[in-house]
């Protein structure tokens, strides 16, 4: 299997859980609150995705009242193990989590997996993006490709995910596709998109590996210029933002997130849970908070969404292996 067919196996994967959502349920009794666990710091998609879901939710009156924690740590399993070991009193949480879940559970980072938790849903895919300062004098990937082959150690690619973490692996599939060398690559990580982002703001590093949708307020207040976005075709959110297959780097990459909750969570809770972000779908209000974020509706439900996260492990796992990260 070439690089190549490994990249757009990663893509279809995301893409043949894309799903529309049937109209809300009529009698559907509201859920009083929802507490969200955040596994990073404020700033990164992980916080965004589930500040954003609570606000569509409370908005749109299928849920009380929604309240956030931030617990970063351990590449996010300070707060898998945290979720776990207090699952009895934790029955009204959901965890937010991507594709790092399975990436660091592959590369040893922590040792639990998905198959720890009770799995809720796949909501949405985010689309990853590359961005520079707005005063930088890089304004295409090929500026950046230049910028690297004249000095790769001071073309540092900062991301808010450990070594080999996602923001890694995107940085790594884009120079790979380009034609450099992926391991060569200076990465340096920050704990979540916040610091990472304010690391390029004040020129630690020449580039941002990120997730679009935070990039996209600070792209649109002036702030950073996004160079190139790993969708196949441009997002409306951006829609000045080149991607990078139109820029002749041939990959393409979607992140899912998600929700999680306890291990033991029981069957009637996880149901109630299920069919509130179901019902979310058919909202203006959720609708609003997607588009405002440029996210992509991947809705996957209990069984299928272990289903798409099993082959979502395999083909990232082969990936890696692929790119020297395991």
């Amino acid at each position: 299997m070439t690089y190549k067919i490994g990249r757009r196996a990663l893509m279809a994967t995301a893409v043949a859980a894309l799903s529309f959502a049937a109209p809300a349920v009529a009698e559907m009794k509201k859920l009083d609150s929802i507490h969200f666990l955040i596994p990073g710091g404020a700033g990164g998609g992980w916080d965004g995705t589930a500040r954003g879901t609570g606000e569509a939710l409370t908005k749109a009156g299928l849920v009380g009242t929604a309240s956030y924690e931030n617990m970063s740590g351990g590449g996010g399993g300070k707060a898998i193990g945290f979720l776990i070991e207090n699952a009895d009193s934790n029955q009204g949480t959901l965890m937010v989590n991507s594709t790092p879940i399975v990436i660091r559970s592959l590369t040893g980072v922590f040792p639990q997996s998905f198959r720890d938790l009770t799995l809720v849903a796949g909501t949405i895919g985010d689309y990853a993006a590359i961005v520079v300062g707005k005063d930088s004098p890089l304004n295409s990937m090929a500026d950046l490709m230049a910028a690297y082959d004249a000095d790769p150690s001071k073309t540092a690619i900062g991301g808010g995910s450990v070594p080999g973490g996602m923001d890694h692996l995107v940085a790594a599939m884009a120079m790979e596709a380009a034609g450099k060398d992926a391991l060569g690559v200076k990465y340096i990580p920050y704990d979540a998109g916040g610091k990472a982002m304010a690391a390029l703001l004040s020129g630690e590093i020449a580039a941002l590996s990120t997730g679009f949708s935070e990039a996209v307020d600070l792209a649109n207040a002036g702030e950073v210029k996004i160079i190139g976005v790993t969708s196949p075709e441009r997002v409306p959110a951006a829609p000045n933002a080149q991607t990078l297959v139109e820029q002749g780097i041939d990959t393409t990459f979607v992140n899912w997130r998600g929700f999680f909750g306890a291990p033991g969570l029981p069957a009637d809770k996880v149901a109630m849970y299920q069919d509130t972000i179901k019902a979310m779908y058919d909202t203006p209000e959720w609708e609003e908070v997607r588009a405002r974020n440029g996210w992509v509706n991947i809705h996957n439900s209990g069984d299928d969404f272990r289903t798409f996260l099993e082959a979502q492990e395999k083909v990232i796992g082969d990936l890696m292996k692929k790119l020297g990260f395991l």
